[in-house]
């Protein structure tokens, strides 16, 4: 980011970082830290950071006016002197660097840049309490993280493997010993003669580490790790009542919920990992072409889209948080491959594709996979999966998290980065001038045609350009009337004029706002999430299961500490008689964020908007 920026280009900054710009003007008029900046500074650290300018104000959103500030050293100094005030905030994660003054417009401006803060830090909180004071980045406004949240950034902080933990009450009858003798023979395949292949098995499981010993109380038993790797389904739900894992083929390349053949724990097999895992890999690869190869005289089964697809199940897998709300969900199509695990990566998505850096949330699964040939070592797997991609020159995976519910996703595309079908498409529109375009403007455009969106960030992925040369371009092909906009800041996203309209992606989970309901404009799927009366949540990979998700029709249905945080949330339009329809979307996205709400408890939250913003939106 440049020392000295123009006011025009924050709109398209705020495309490349999360940005959060205070009039932070104080009462005198030389600027003061906002009340407000802790929680900023909070919820970027728990999320995937951002930048605070200080000295700039945003009114109405997306329109910004340099304001400066008189005395910067004065409000760099207080900020320095409450980020060592531990009952200000929980911890500094910042270095001087990340704080200095900046011009904009020709004002002296603060910038803060707030990292990503790592798991051992999180949750990133308020005063000494997490519980009331952590807070996150949700539709680029900071809310109060629910308590579930926050002891899921606990158990990530203090338990460097999750799948560790030696289970009270469970023992060797809630295995399933044919689950246990695949296993058991596939070891002996890949280490003939190992020790091990021949010893009892309790012993056997002790020795992978599916069984072990409590040694400050005393106790052994069956780790979290042994029962997901060999238990049966129904005994795992009581130990993780959220686990789900789910496989779908789609008949067709497009973003329905129709499939053709669907593995879940049903009760007619395990319903365990590694059998997931065994029945899964062979669906995956079971039309795959295989190149005549040989290797001393026998023929190799195997292709490096083979090793990429068992290396994508097993990260599935092993970094899947099995205590969060989404299932694990892998997806077949004629056109693509799709994983989803539940629970945020524990390193960002850049460094795990840079590769050398690993952070595996269940290390136990991992060494259970890797005794028997699956899985990789010290954070090469996402890298080989790029780069066997890459040697077929189809279209670069994406990998990428989705905060509500917390996911990560992967998506295996088996299309070329530039398909004929697509030039033609341009072509026919666009004619010659598609040819007087830049790279970066043809590739924003053959993005568009292909996936059907661009955003800034999948641009930046496939191009070299500075973030904020990318937002001029994007913002140039929009005046041209090449391309249309949707969204603001980090949601901007991009499509054709031809297109009627964007067609979801496989992994998109967000639901747009369109129609009117019941006095309150907002879409179908939006609908569905805000009320079940109008039908069920359907996300791009499947239905939640109606169990995990909470509903609440009747504002006496919500307990008195979900009253108030829902209470706080709509706090900020509630007493206008008229707000624009963007922030009305955002509070009732927020609102509705992990959990059912009927009609009856939205008109108490928003009282009249339900009617006076009936035309608004």
């Amino acid at each position: 980011m440049d020392d000295l920026i123009d006011i025009s280009e924050l709109a398209g900054l705020a495309e490349a970082y999360d940005l959060e710009c205070k009039a932070a003007q104080g009462r005198d008029g030389r600027g003061e830290v906002p009340e407000d900046f802790w929680k900023s500074y909070s919820a970027m650290a728990n999320a995937d950071g951002g930048i605070i300018l200080l000295g700039v104000q945003e009114k109405p959103r997306g329109e910004f006016k340099a304001l400066g500030i008189a005395d910067v050293e004065r409000l760099r100094k207080a900020i320095w002197d409450n980020l060592h005030n531990r009952k200000q905030i929980s911890t500094n994660l910042l270095t001087e660097q990340a704080i200095q003054p900046i011009k904009v417009d020709g004002k002296t401006v603060l910038r803060v840049e707030v990292p990503r803060a790592p798991r051992q830090a999180k949750p990133v909180h308020l005063g000494s309490n997490p519980l009331g004071g952590t807070y996150l980045r949700r539709y680029e406004g900071d809310y109060p993280a629910d308590d579930e949240t926050i002891r899921r950034m606990l158990a990530e902080r203090v338990e460097d493997s999750r799948d560790e933990r030696i289970l009270k009450g469970f023992d060797f009858g809630d295995l399933d010993m044919d689950t246990v003798s695949a296993y058991r023979n596939r070891f002996s395949a890949v280490k003939p003669g190992h020790v091990w292949a021949d010893l009892p098995v309790p012993e056997f499981l002790e020795r992978i580490g599916a069984v072990g010993k409590n040694r400050e109380e005393g106790y052994s038993g069956i780790r979290l790790a042994g029962l997901l790797m060999f238990g049966r389904a129904e005994v795992i739900r009581d130990a993780l009542p959220h686990y789900m894992v789910d496989y779908q083929e789609r008949p067709e390349a497009k973003a329905e919920k129709r499939w053709v053949d669907r593995l879940v724990p049903d009760g007619s097999w395990s319903g365990n990992i590694y059998d997931f895992f065994r029945k899964v890999y062979q669906k995956l690869t079971a039309d795959l072409k295989i190149q005549f190869q040989l290797k001393d005289g026998q023929r190799i089964e195997d292709t490096p889209v083979h090793e990429a697809l068992r290396e994508a199940l097993v990260n599935t897998l092993i970094h899947a948080d099995f205590s969060g709300r989404a299932s694990v969900l892998v997806v077949k199509r004629p056109d693509m491959f799709g994983f989803r695990n539940p629970g945020l990566m524990r390193i960002s998505p850049e460094m795990a594709i840079q590769g050398g850096n690993s952070d595996c949330r269940n290390r136990r699964l991992q060494t259970m996979f890797q005794l028997v040939g699956y899985g990789d070592h010290a954070g090469s797997g996402i890298p080989k999966i790029y780069s066997n991609w890459a040697n077929r020159h189809w279209r670069r995976p994406v990998l990428y998290e989705v905060r509500e519910p917390e996911q990560t996703l992967m998506e295996l595309r088996m299309t070329s980065l530039v398909p004929e079908e697509v030039i033609a498409e341009l072509e026919a529109h666009l004619g010659e001038r598609l040819h007087s375009l830049s790279d970066t403007e043809r590739m924003a455009l053959i993005i568009a045609s292909s996936e059907r969106v661009v955003s800034h960030a999948r641009l930046h992925e496939v191009c070299t350009d500075h973030p904020a040369d990318i937002s001029k371009t994007l913002a140039g092909l929009v005046r041209e009337g090449l391309l249309l906009s949707d969204g603001a800041g980090r949601g901007m996203e991009y499509f054709l004029p031809w297109q009627k309209a964007r067609e979801d992606a496989l992994f998109d989970l967000r639901v747009e706002i369109a129609n009117a309901v019941k006095g309150v404009s907002i879409s179908p799927g939006l609908a569905a999430v805000i009320s079940p009366e109008l039908g069920s949540i359907s996300p791009e990979l499947g239905p939640m299961p109606p169990e995990l998700t909470p509903q609440y029709l009747d504002w006496e249905d919500l307990s008195p500490e979900l009253q108030i945080e829902l209470s706080e949330i709509a706090a900020p339009i509630r007493p206008k008689r008229r707000v624009a329809p963007e922030e009305l979307q955002n509070v009732v996205f927020a609102l509705c964020t992990g959990r059912f709400l009927g009609r009856r408890v939205l008109s108490h939250l928003l009282g009249k908007l339900c009617t006076s913003n009936r035309h608004a939106a």
